[in-house]
C-alpha cells in the first residue's frame, strides 16, 4: 500500500476476527502434563514398593538365619552388597562360611560366593546360588570334603521359622573326600535335584512332608558296588510322624516318628542302569531301637546283572569263614581256592551267583517293566537288616 514501509509489508498480518465470531480455543497443557505426572507417581510408588519388599525380604533372610543359628548353624559373610532394583532384591555374599555346631565333632563349611534373591512381587520366596568350590572341614583342620559343580541353586518358600517348601538343584556335582592330601571321588552326577514340600498339616503342627530326589548319571563308588556305574532315577517318599519343623537334630525327629507311629512311605522308586532297571514301592517304620522295619516290593529288569553287584563274594567269604571256625580269614580262603586250582575261586563265585539268580527267579513273580521281562521280589527290612528275597544285602545304621 502507498506510504507503508517495506518492513510492515513483509510482516504477516493477523486475521481480523469477524464481528460475532467465537474466539479461537487456547492450547491445553494437561494432555502432556498428566502422563508425565502419572509416570512420576508410578515411579515413586514402585520405589516405595521396592523398599517395602526389600524390607520384607531382609527380614525373611534374617529370620531364616536366626532359625539356622538356633539349630547350631551359624553363617558368616566376608562382604555383602544389596542390589537388584527395580524388579529384584538381591544380596551377594563373598567368602561365605558356616559353622555347624549341631554335630559332634562340629565342622565348618566355606564357599566362594553366595547370592540370595527375591522378586518384588514375592519377597517371601528366596532363591539362592552358591559358587564352588565348597569345602567341609573340622575347625582348624584341612578340608575333609571338597565339592564342585557348574551350578548350584536352592530356594525356600514361606515366612520363617515355618517353611512351606525347599528345593536344591545341582548341575554336574562332584564330591571328593580328602585323606592324607589325596582325593577320592565319593559322588558324581550330571544333575541332582531335591524338592521337599508340606502336603498336610503345617510346619508347626504334625507336618507331612513329600520329598522327591532325582538324579542323572550318578555314581557313588564307595557306597555300594551297585552304584559304582552311572545310574539315573528318582525316589519319591512321604514322611509322617514328625511333631513340627522347629530346629532340632534328625535323630530327635525320628524318635518323634517312632513315638507317634509314623512311617516312611516310598511312593515311587526307580533306578536305571544300562543293563538293569529297578522299580519299587512300600512302607518303612522305625522301631524302638531306631532300626528300620518294613517291606518294599521291587521289580527288576536284568536280575542276572544285578545279583553279582549284591556282594556274592562276601556271602561266599562268610561261608568259608564259618568253615574255618570264624577266624575271619574269608578272603584268604577264597585265595586259597585259586592257589589250589587256578580259577577255582571264580568258578565258585559264578556257580554261587547262578544259584542265587535261579532261586530268586523261582521265588519271584514275573512281570514287565517298560515292555521288558522282569521279576518282582520283596526287599525286606528287619531290625535294620536288609535282604532281597533270601539274599542278605547289609545293614542300615540306626536312625537314633
Amino acid at each position: 500500500m502507498p506510504g507503508e514501509s517495506p518492513l510492515n509489508m513483509m510482516q504477516r498480518q493477523r486475521p481480523r476476527r469477524r464481528p460475532g465470531a467465537a474466539a479461537p480455543p487456547r492450547r491445553r497443557l494437561w494432555p502432556v502434563v498428566l502422563p508425565v505426572c502419572v509416570v512420576i507417581g508410578l515411579g515413586a510408588v514402585w520405589c516405595a514398593l521396592w523398599y517395602y519388599a526389600a524390607g520384607i525380604a531382609d527380614r525373611t533372610m534374617s529370620g531364616w538365619m536366626a532359625r539356622e543359628a538356633a539349630a547350631g548353624r551359624v553363617y558368616s559373610c566376608g562382604s555383602q552388597t544389596i542390589s537388584g532394583f527395580p524388579f529384584r532384591i538381591e544380596a551377594d555374599c563373598t567368602a561365605a562360611g558356616a559353622t555347624i555346631n549341631s554335630t559332634q565333632p562340629p565342622f565348618a563349611v566355606s564357599a566362594k560366593d553366595v547370592s540370595v534373591a527375591a522378586q518384588v512381587y514375592h519377597p517371601t520366596l528366596l532363591v539362592g546360588e552358591v559358587s564352588s568350590p565348597l569345602t567341609v572341614a573340622e575347625p582348624g583342620q584341612p578340608p575333609r570334603f571338597v565339592a564342585n559343580w557348574s551350578r548350584a541353586r536352592g530356594s525356600v518358600s514361606g515366612l520363617p521359622p515355618e517353611p512351606d517348601s525347599v528345593s536344591v538343584t545341582l548341575d554336574h556335582p562332584h564330591v571328593d573326600q580328602i585323606v592324607a592330601a589325596n582325593g577320592t571321588t565319593i559322588f558324581t552326577a550330571d544333575s541332582a535335584e531335591f524338592h521337599g514340600r508340606i502336603v498336610d498339616g503345617s510346619a508347626a503342627n504334625n507336618p507331612v512332608i513329600d520329598a522327591l530326589l532325582t538324579f542323572a548319571a550318578a555314581t557313588t563308588p564307595t557306597l555300594h558296588p551297585l552304584l559304582a556305574d552311572p545310574v539315573q532315577g528318582e525316589v519319591d517318599a512321604v514322611f509322617r510322624g514328625f511333631k513340627d519343623l522347629t530346629p532340632k537334630p534328625w535323630p530327635q525327629r525320628f524318635r518323634e516318628m517312632q513315638a507317634s507311629g509314623g512311617n516312611i512311605e516310598i511312593k515311587h522308586l526307580r533306578l536305571e542302569r544300562p543293563d538293569a532297571i529297578i522299580v519299587g514301592a512300600g512302607t518303612l517304620t522305625v522301631n524302638a531301637d531306631g532300626k528300620l522295619n518294613g517291606l518294599i516290593r521291587v521289580g527288576i529288569v536284568g536280575l542276572a546283572n544285578i545279583v553279582p553287584k549284591l556282594g556274592i563274594d562276601r556271602l561266599i567269604g562268610r561261608g568259608i569263614d564259618k568253615l574255618n571256625g570264624g577266624s575271619g580269614q574269608a578272603q584268604q580262603g577264597l585265595s586259597a581256592l585259586d592257589r589250589l586250582m587256578p580259577g577255582l575261586g571264580s568258578v565258585v563265585r559264578d556257580n554261587a551267583a547262578a544259584t542265587v539268580i535261579d532261586s530268586l527267579n523261582k521265588m519271584g513273580q514275573p512281570t514287565e517293566i517298560d515292555n521288558k521281562p522282569a521279576i518282582v521280589l520283596p526287599l525286606n527290612f528287619s531290625d535294620g537288616f536288609v535282604s532281597l528275597g533270601m539274599v542278605p544285602l547289609g545293614e542300615v545304621p540306626a536312625l537314633f
